[in-house]
């Protein structure tokens, strides 16, 4: 008989490459996308069997909290480390996901979240507000978590990026200065997603998520959508249950504003703002307010990683609150001469100096949040005011008014029976003194006090320098109650003052390094300019009463945003 003998070697050889390539084997994965930001994103590969999923996708840049430049965002972290657990070189990846097969190992979900509504009655805090839903919460103690887990986070490595990564998902402040992307209910940001299981598990934050995994073989496939807002080329990396395998880039998905953080054709900008211009123009307030509503629902403004999104909308937002009033100032002051120069400019000193100076201080001081539900108050009361101005009772107590309006009634009936274009009333000034000017306006005599509504501007331009708006919804109720001024007379005036407190308020950003992102700023410059000249042209279609009844609704649509009443806004 004769014996074989394998030398040792040829063994030991066998078994090496045997076990390689198991490991290979354990190893292969492949990432399936059409590579633009919003794609569908499928991974799949193989793990040991008998394992639970961690499968982390993440940005590879990383930011930490030195690497803010601007003076308010640089002063938030440093407060935010202090309180939270982190520290001013602490790292994280802005975009980050962990689809797994174990979601409870990180956190929970919890059914006790609420928002919504003033924080001034209802109180601040995650379960405090008007309306309830759920929510996902990222566990406080980094060290509870799993090893196996806690291995399968990928970059985040240690306690303090995991409090910057809860602290960066969960609040407010958080998503709109890194991570940029938000889980909302209706148009509400509640958290931001991180941890994602299989959309069966019924959980909004995890719709558009498929995770199968065969626990025998090891097999998986893991689908997830990426963020339709993903910047041009960024990439990301793969960790499969802490080990990186692969990694991937994302490419644009339309028009990229650098500053606005988002993909949105210019057109639709300019489309948006002409609205909103024109609007704007007709009753002389909200222009400011109306165009950050469409910035934040339709272009969803954000700006750059490391920078509050309000601090590029605001700067934006001047764009409409200058650009407008200028589109409509030839015609209320060349063609027609209904601008009242005395009060307007008094108007406007007073908002620049509050705009650009005391503003200033003033926004740093005060908590912005109880300042505008407050405000909100002040507001609703303008709009309950404005309501009954109209009442018989108010009218035939302001004749000038009423004698005006019949005018206008007759000049209108007029102008429809002989087909020709209405003829608006001129101002004719009688008598121009700092606290007394006096004006005609369709043959009826107005009085007003330029010094006081010098006094008020001050305070609507701390305002706006507050909300980066323009302070026409102050404005013009001011004027139609205290001034008792008629609403074709107080529309060029607001907007006298809107451009003053517009230019002040850009300027106090600018000195301070906060810019616009220039194509949606010039966007906006475009639509709200040809607003202007629409608006102005279309006002005189509308009498006193429908102007006045815009301008209420106007004010009660501001109360229920500034109370965070609603949802759909």
């Amino acid at each position: 008989m004769k014996t074989v003998r394998t030398p040792f070697i040829t063994i030991v050889s066998v078994a090496m490459f045997l076990l390689v390539s198991y490991n290979l084997c354990l190893a292969e994965t492949t990432v399936t996308t059409n590579a633009k930001a919003g794609d569908t994103i499928t991974i799949e590969g193989t793990i040991e069997p008998g394992q639970e999923l961690y499968l982390t996708v993440a940005q590879q840049e990383e930011f930490k909290p030195s690497d803010a430049t601007m003076p308010h965002e640089k002063k938030k972290f440093a407060k935010a480390t202090d309180q939270k657990g982190f520290g001013m070189d602490t790292s994280i990846p802005p975009l980050y996901y962990v689809l797994t097969s174990n979601p409870t190992a990180f956190g929970k979900r919890v059914d006790d979240t609420r928002f919504g509504g003033p924080s001034v009655f209802l109180g601040k805090g995650r379960t405090k507000g008007l309306y309830s839903t759920y929510s996902y919460l990222l566990t406080k103690d980094f060290d509870t978590i799993d090893a196996d887990a806690k291995t399968g986070l990928g970059p985040i490595k240690t306690a303090d990026q995991w409090q910057f990564l809860k602290w960066a998902n969960e609040s407010k402040y958080g998503i709109n200065t890194i991570v940029k992307e938000g889980n909302r209910v209706g148009k509400i940001v509640i958290f931001s997603r991180t941890i994602l299981a299989d959309e069966s598990s019924n959980n909004y934050w995890d719709e558009g998520t498929k995770i199968a995994l065969d626990k025998t073989t090891g097999k998986f496939t893991a689908t997830f959508t990426s963020f339709r807002h993903t910047p041009p080329d960024t990439t990301f990396d793969v960790y499969i249950n802490g080990a990186k395998e692969t990694s991937f880039s994302i490419a644009a998905n339309g028009f990229w504003l650098t500053k606005g953080y988002r993909y949105m054709n210019p057109l639709w900008i300019v489309f948006g703002a002409t609205l909103v211009g024109t609007y704007f123009s007709m009753i002389g307030a909200a222009g400011g307010m109306l165009m950050a509503a469409f910035q934040v629902l339709i272009v969803n403004t954000m700006g750059p990683v490391g920078v509050n999104a309000a601090n590029v909308l605001k700067p934006s937002n001047m764009a409409l609150t200058l650009f407008s009033p200028l589109g409509s100032f030839y015609r209320f002051a060349v063609v027609e001469k209904r601008v009242a120069w005395p009060v307007g400019l008094s108007f406007g000193v007073g908002i620049f100096i509050g705009s650009i100076w005391l503003g200033k201080y003033v926004s740093a001081m005060l908590p912005m949040a109880a300042y505008k539900e407050w405000l909100a108050v002040l507001v609703v009361i303008m709009g309950v005011k404005t309501l009954t101005e109209m009442t018989p009772a108010a009218m035939n107590k302001r004749k000038n008014i009423k004698a005006m309006t019949q005018k206008f009634n007759a000049a209108v009936k007029k102008a429809k029976e002989t087909g020709e274009a209405m003829e608006m009333g001129a101002i004719e000034p009688i008598k121009t003194g700092l606290t007394d000017y006096r004006f005609k306006f369709w043959g009826e005599e107005f009085t007003i006090n330029p010094l006081l509504f010098a006094c008020l501007g001050v305070v609507i331009g701390i305002v706006s320098r507050s909300f980066g708006i323009g302070g026409g919804f102050l404005l013009v109720p001011a004027m139609t109650s205290i001034g008792a001024l008629p609403m074709y007379v107080a529309v060029p005036i607001s907007l006298i003052g809107t451009c003053f407190s517009s230019i002040g308020s850009f300027l106090g950003y600018v000195m301070i390094g906060y810019w616009p992102d220039w194509v949606l700023a010039g966007s906006i410059v475009i639509g709200g300019f040809g607003g202007g000249m629409l608006g102005s042209r279309a006002q005189k279609l509308f009498s006193e009463m429908q102007l006045k009844i815009v301008l209420a609704i106007t004010l009660f649509f501001l109360f229920f945003r500034f109370f965070k009443i609603e949802v759909w806004i």
